[in-house]
């Protein structure tokens, strides 16, 4: 039998809190499941250092991915299923795709991409494409299957439509991670009405559009997401996390360049350090080594690194205060002199960390076309963006918002054993 259509002989089914169920029928996704690269995923935190702050959020890339499929094979085995406009052809594809989008993430992804100029989608698509678990199970449907999930991921499949379930404003990546997180977290935010979402999106020939009497159920969605990203995703407490997390991982490739002797060879590390990472490197890399090293780092001879380390994994967070770098650079600057003169190296200990978001926005010819906007199907069957229709919408739409924090170890500066004078210089401007 060909092995695109094989089904399981019984369906199989993981229980889930947020779906309730996750329905798997395909042999191919059930194989892919049972990856080493898939599986991999269940020792990446979804949510990074977020779990320092609100305790559940403990789930994994391995919950989401699942999640994320199951929110397109609804889609397409019950909401598609039989239009004219959506080839069947597609199906198996944008079911891979949805499954296998997060592959190629790291451990703490965000922050580890930016110390080592890595791109976890980069990744994710090598993964499909190279000498992986993945790649045996996708080419056996066909040689090429695995460069059409590729593309699908980085968003250069042809059919359009089959991209913007997986990449939109309103794809399955976005609806499951809200209310996953939402979840996880113990927060009221990030629910919205799915079902009802999902009952009224209709596919078009370049994406999926949502028929004007879903237009309540998507306003909600957005508010939803737009209070997530401001309560739980910048939450300063876990930006404060992530800075010192970011900064014991450039503290560690710092001290190895300049031939620092490890009391434990950070083998895990070398090929980050020398930015010549191979996949075979990259896919042994997990949050449990990244916590190992931490916690053997807490011994080193570098009082940075040993104090970086500690502070992580004992929780001991470096405090913030608002900070407007337009109007305050002056202020840094006098900050940054009092650290050095108190002997507190600011390169570590004084972090401007910014966030910034774009609730909604609809596409602006020049800008990255990402921002494809949600269409409204009208009763006449013409399709009108969404904020010419939603007051609500109409009123957040292209409007960022940035947030600056300014970071600082509250401890050290209290501690008045040494540089008693310039500390207390320091607490004055930062009104401690």
């Amino acid at each position: 039998m060909d092995y695109a259509r094989q089904k399981l002989k019984e369906e199989k089914v993981f229980k889930d809190p947020v779906h309730r169920y996750i329905h798997v029928k395909d042999q191919v996704i059930w194989d892919l499941i049972g990856t080493k690269e898939f599986q991999r995923l269940r020792r990446i935190k979804q949510l990074g250092t977020t779990y320092l702050t609100f305790h559940g959020a403990e789930h994994s890339r391995f919950n989401h991915s699942l999640g994320v499929y199951e929110i397109i094979r609804r889609i397409v085995d019950d909401v598609f299923d039989g239009r004219p406009e959506w080839n069947e052809d597609e199906r198996l594809l944008s079911l891979c795709a949805a499954l296998l989008h997060d592959l190629g993430h790291g451990p703490f992804s965000h922050s580890f991409e930016k110390v080592f100029h890595l791109d976890h989608e980069e990744f994710t698509q090598e993964i499909i494409l190279g000498n992986t678990e993945i790649n045996k199970v996708l080419s056996k449907i066909h040689k090429s299957f695995p460069k059409k999930v590729a593309e699908v991921i980085a968003k250069t499949y042809e059919n359009k439509l089959v991209v913007s379930l997986i990449s939109s404003q309103i794809d399955a990546d976005r609806m499951d991670y809200l209310q996953r997180d939402a979840y996880f977290t113990g927060v009221s935010y990030g629910h919205f009405d799915m079902e009802r979402i999902l009952r009224v999106m209709r596919p078009r020939e370049d994406q999926a559009v949502i028929k004007y009497s879903g237009m309540h159920a998507v306003e909600d969605y957005i508010m939803s997401r737009y209070q997530m990203y401001w309560q739980i995703y910048f939450h300063p407490v876990t930006r404060s996390a992530e800075v010192i997390l970011t900064k014991i991982l450039h503290r560690a490739k710092d001290l190895y360049k300049t031939g620092y002797k490890f009391k434990q060879d950070p083998i895990h590390f070398y090929s980050l350090f020398e930015e010549k990472v191979t996949l075979e490197d990259y896919l042994k890399l997990d949050e449990a080594v990244i916590l190992f090293y931490f916690q053997i780092w807490q011994e080193e001879e570098d009082p940075i690194l040993k104090d970086l380390s500690e502070r992580f994994m004992n929780r001991n967070l470096f405090k913030y205060a608002e900070f407007d770098p337009a109007k305050e650079y002056k202020k840094h600057s006098e900050l940054e002199a009092l650290f050095k003169k108190a002997g507190i190296d600011p390169e570590y200990y004084l972090v401007v960390d910014s966030s910034s978001d774009l609730p909604y926005d609809f596409y602006r010819p020049g800008e990255e076309e990402e921002r494809l906007p949600i269409h409204l199907l009208m009763k006449n069957n013409e399709l009108r963006e969404l904020s010419r229709e939603s007051a609500v919408v109409d009123a957040i739409s292209g409007k960022r918002r940035t947030d600056h924090k300014l970071y600082y170890p509250a401890d050290l500066l209290m501690d008045d054993s040494t540089k008693r004078a310039t500390k207390k210089q320091i607490r004055t401007i930062l009104e401690l």
